[in-house]
């Protein structure tokens, strides 16, 4: 690990600003993945601004009945949450499909948003990486993909967003809150948070450098029944192949978005529009652009599977 200052923000201005205003500068929440990938040399810091004394370690009712999420909420608190268990628990679902309790412990809401890819090109420093170093080609691109994305990728690029929470987040139109360096706020959708990879798959979100972000905000409860299944090599402490998050009335319509295929959980509203036709027609919309690789073709079958065993559980 490469030497680094450090400091302790007072306020979330102040953080946002420390981080804009100094080179290489980052902030520090829980660690779970900024460590691990600093202890790699894949993520060289120089200094770190920890964002834990500013108070964003809340879950608090919204006016219009949702709820809002400070930063640094962490995974555990907010999968057992009360309200989220009972009104929202395709997020208490995925929250603990992922990683271990003593991870869940750490890892905070607006880390988890952050997390890096677990492609293992990028985590493996011999390999090229455009996420890593820009320009140096990508090694996955005519290697071993498995794991790898199938829609949404690029010639640059077709690692996978890996995380669980963010999934559910998607079927519930979560906003992501935020504070500039000098003091503005921005409300940005959920699905609007993370980015294709274009010809740019370093640059992973559409936060601009030194935005912080503070709270993520829930509508009202949308009803239904909430369901989150994660296909994985092992039953835990291991990244989805293909994850599903849904929420399904009575009538047969409702939500669903896909994890493990794309740089961000994958929702597409005209899919939306078919779950009462089943999952067949779900996913030949939704997937109806995926490029996969013969290595990753299997996840779109899976996902079909996946989400057919989830609508007859919804039927029954």
């Amino acid at each position: 690990m490469r030497s680094f200052t450090y400091e302790r923000a007072a306020s979330a201005q102040a953080a946002a600003a420390a981080v804009s205003t100094q080179q290489g500068a980052k902030f520090l929440a829980g660690g779970t993945n900024l460590l691990d990938l600093m202890k790699l040399e894949i993520e060289t810091p120089t200094h770190l601004v920890d964002v834990q004394d500013l108070g964003l370690d809340k879950v608090e009712e919204t006016a219009e009945g949702g709820l809002k999420i400070g930063t640094f909420v962490s995974n555990t608190a907010l999968s057992a949450h009360p309200r989220v268990r009972n009104d929202y628990a395709v997020l208490t679902r995925a929250i603990q499909a992922g990683a271990s309790g003593q991870l869940r412990n750490k890892a905070t809401t607006g880390g988890n948003l952050l997390q890096r890819t677990r492609c293992s090109y990028f985590y493996d420093p011999n390999m090229p990486c455009n996420k890593r170093k820009p320009g140096s080609g990508c090694g996955a691109i005519g290697g071993y993909s498995r794991q790898l994305g199938v829609i949404g990728i690029s010639d640059a690029c077709i690692a996978t967003y890996p995380g669980d929470m963010a999934n559910a987040l998607s079927v519930l139109d979560a906003i992501v809150e935020t504070v500039k360096p000098d003091g503005a706020t921005r409300s940005i959708p959920i699905g609007e948070f993370h980015r294709l990879w274009g010809d740019t798959p370093q640059i992973e979100t559409t936060l601009e450098h030194g935005e912080l972000i503070t709270h993520v905000t829930l509508p009202k409860p949308p009803g239904g029944r909430h369901f989150y299944r994660k296909v994985r090599d092992r039953a835990s402490y291991a990244f989805a192949l293909v994850s599903v998050a849904a929420i399904i009335h009575s009538d047969g319509s409702g939500r669903v978005a896909f994890g493990g295929v794309a740089p961000r959980p994958w929702r597409s509203a005209e899919a939306d529009a078919l779950l009462p036709q089943g999952a067949r027609a779900v996913i030949n919309t939704a997937f109806a652009e995926a490029t996969p690789r013969d290595d990753n073709r299997f996840k779109i079958a899976l996902a079909e599977r996946t989400l057919a065993g989830i609508l007859a559980e919804a039927r029954s």
